[in-house]
């Protein structure tokens, strides 16, 4: 009899095992063997208590979603995943309709040192061949405002003060490059790639450039062109001691000088600069075009534009 009634008693309470939430119903005991075994429920890399310790480092770990973790964790550590199985899954090809590949559009990159007079000729470019202005920073910020899974991401680096990691950035360019604007009117990248990585990164999720110019600019002369600079404080108007100065003295008494403006620290910038530029360069020989930054900006502007024309045409 007491077999019956233990059958019996089974019999009601499985079904109300089963319904038991998943998050509960699949959670070890911490003592048990399942819970420290690196088997555990399928975990082969990081057992149960590294998975929940102080760190939280749930990378490849499938109990992420049984866990309860919030959407923003479940998305960093999917992140994470796809881009340590390689770009092909983190960086799928960007696509382009056959309507907007047959319209003449330029695609364009431009480089050059602090103070090579980058910022002037990205106004003129995108004036005179309607291309979107794009920079790395303007980029991340409108990500972040979006709360697209990648600005998500970047924000999460940048509210802990850390550096955000290549594979985030070439996820929000990528993301931007795919948007209806830049596929019709074509678009230039300001100062990016910065890095070799970032350059292999580019190609590997199908974006080209037609055209990458470099401004030339020895290191003596954007050494001056910084350390003269001064910044109007209730305006934000920009001039140069030696090549702009304001001619209203209430004006020039005012003027202040950028922290980072000095010649010690320009030094470091542009040996920074040096480091990753020649392997950028590298990456683009086909296309790439130096210009000699020192002349007028006008100039300048007519050099780039002829650039432009002989890579397009060709």
């Amino acid at each position: 009899m007491a077999f019956i009634n233990f059958r019996f008693s089974m019999l009601v309470t499985l079904p109300l095992l089963a319904a038991v939430h998943s998050s509960s119903a699949f959670i070890p005991n911490a003592n048990s063997p399942a819970a420290t075994s690196k088997k555990a429920w399928g975990v082969t890399k990081t057992t149960l208590s590294e998975a929940v310790g102080d760190d939280d480092n749930f990378d490849d770990v499938p109990l992420v979603r049984l866990l309860g973790l919030g959407r923003m964790q479940r998305k960093l550590r999917k992140f994470k995943r796809n881009a340590s199985q390689g770009s092909q899954t983190s960086l799928p090809m960007v696509e382009t309709s056959t309507e907007t590949a047959t319209k003449n559009v330029s695609r364009l990159i431009i480089a050059g040192a602090p103070a090579s007079g980058k910022g002037t000729q990205c106004e003129m470019i995108k004036e005179k061949y309607g291309v979107v202005h794009l920079s790395t920073g303007d980029m991340l910020r409108a990500a972040v405002a979006d709360k697209t899974d990648v600005g998500i991401l970047a924000k999460e680096y940048m509210d802990a003060g850390k550096l955000v990691p290549d594979e985030v950035i070439i996820g929000v360019v990528k993301d931007r490059l795919a948007q209806k604007d830049c596929i019709e009117n074509g678009w230039l990248l300001d100062g990016f790639p910065r890095t070799p990585a970032q350059a292999a990164a580019l190609s590997e999720a199908g974006i080209s450039a037609d055209c990458f110019l470099f401004l030339n600019v020895p290191d003596e002369v954007l050494v001056e062109r910084v350390v003269g600079r001064r910044t109007d404080p209730e305006t934000g108007k920009i001039y140069h001691m030696t090549f702009s100065p304001p001619e209203d003295e209430e004006i020039m008494a005012r003027l202040e000088q950028r922290s980072d403006d000095t010649e010690e620290k320009v030094k470091v910038r542009l040996e920074q600069f040096h480091a990753n530029v020649d392997a950028v360069k590298g990456s683009y020989t086909d296309i790439i075009v130096e210009i000699n930054g020192t002349d007028k900006p006008e100039n300048v502007a007519l050099a780039v534009e002829k650039a432009i024309s002989s890579k397009i045409s060709a």
